[in-house]
């Protein structure tokens, strides 16, 4: 009974592995049928390159600057008498600051004066006696002609003297006359550095006053190199300040440095800014927006165009059946376009997302 159950169950097994070997069989034989998969050629999405002159909007920092602006020194040494400005007074042109003393100096304008009329006299007394020679040397051997060229030449002498004289007491004249500090133009005072009875003078490295012309101001910005060749003459902007938020000022190209400083690569800016009203201050710092064009037009591509390696900047131009890898240097990016420099025509066909693995 045993050895019975036993041989069916050994039938059992033999028919399963069969049918198991004979199903791998007919897959195998599936697989061999069915053909190789057939690959077409790789097709990448691509954009034109075009050309164009569009105009673009920047925003760049700006300061605002006084106009004019001085530190006022003494030209002579001296004690400060009496000061007549302090700090925030606004200023006329010639208006008087402050008064110094120096009585030597008074003195030696005395000394000099003195000197100057007895140098005239010398003078007068010379002109006299070479006129009297000279009127007396018309009647024939009355005067020797020696006489008449020593007299001569003792007068040139004394002018001479005269005129030396006349520069010297004019010399200590204007010397006095520094002794009144004058404001040198239209402005306010924003600083006063000394009091009365301070000694001051010519070695001092502290100015008696600073001033700042207010009324008038200098709106000044470094323009980055990439944008310098869209400047235009009298060129429009806007800009706002920071202590007055919501506001925005108007303003007009007033020069430019025409030269890149080689210290920022940047181009500087200047916008005269009339400021009679007083709303503006000097030393505020401005964003400004400034519409820029290029002169002529450039190439553009979209922004995801621009392939970004280790190597360099590079966009791939779809050339024939072939993908060529050209280097590039990028300009303005507006939006979602990009300007790009480089060995490309317009109407070329780039790969709109390039990668680093496209061969």
């Amino acid at each position: 009974m045993n050895h019975r159950i036993s041989k069916n169950i050994t039938s059992v097994i033999a028919s399963v592995l069969v049918l198991t070997f004979a199903s791998c069989s007919q897959q195998e034989k599936k697989k061999e049928q069915q053909p190789d998969q057939i690959t077409g050629p790789v097709t990448y999405p691509t954009t034109a390159v075009r050309s164009g002159n569009p105009e673009y909007e920047i925003s760049v920092p700006a300061e605002l600057k006084p106009y004019e602006q001085v530190s006022v020194y003494a030209r002579v040494s001296g004690f400060v008498k009496r000061l007549e400005a302090d700090r925030g007074d606004y200023v006329r042109k010639g208006q008087l600051l402050a008064v110094l003393e120096a009585p030597e100096m008074e003195q030696q304008y005395l000394s000099d004066k003195s000197t100057e009329q007895k140098v005239h006299s010398d003078y007068r007394y010379a002109r006299q006696a070479y006129e009297r020679l000279a009127e007396a040397s018309k009647t024939t051997g009355a005067v020797a002609e020696l006489e008449l060229d020593r007299a001569r030449s003792a007068l040139e002498s004394a002018r001479s003297a005269y005129e030396a004289s006349q520069a010297g007491t004019a010399r200590t004249l204007q010397l006095q006359r520094y002794l009144r500090i004058t404001a040198p133009f239209d402005g306010v005072i924003t600083r006063r550095n000394v009091s009365v009875g301070a000694l001051t003078g010519t070695g001092d490295k502290l100015p008696l006053f600073e001033m700042a012309q207010e009324n008038r101001l200098r709106l000044t910005l470094s323009l980055p190199e990439k944008h310098a060749a869209s400047v235009k003459q009298e060129m429009q902007a806007e800009f706002t300040v920071s202590s007055q938020p919501g506001k925005i000022f108007n303003a007009r190209l007033s020069r430019s440095s025409g030269l890149l400083d080689q210290r920022d690569r940047a181009l500087k800016l200047e916008f005269d800014i009339d400021n009679s009203s007083g709303v503006l201050q000097g030393g505020d710092y401005a964003q400004v927006s400034l519409k820029l064009q290029r002169k002529d037009p450039s190439y553009w591509v979209p922004l995801q165009s621009v392939l970004n390696t280790q190597s360099g900047v590079f966009v791939m131009v779809l050339n024939g059946n072939g993908i060529k890898r050209i280097p590039v240097k990028e300009g303005i990016r507006l939006d979602s376009i990009v300007e790009v420099f480089g060995d490309i025509s317009p109407g070329e066909q780039v790969l709109s997302n390039p990668s680093e693995e496209i061969r």
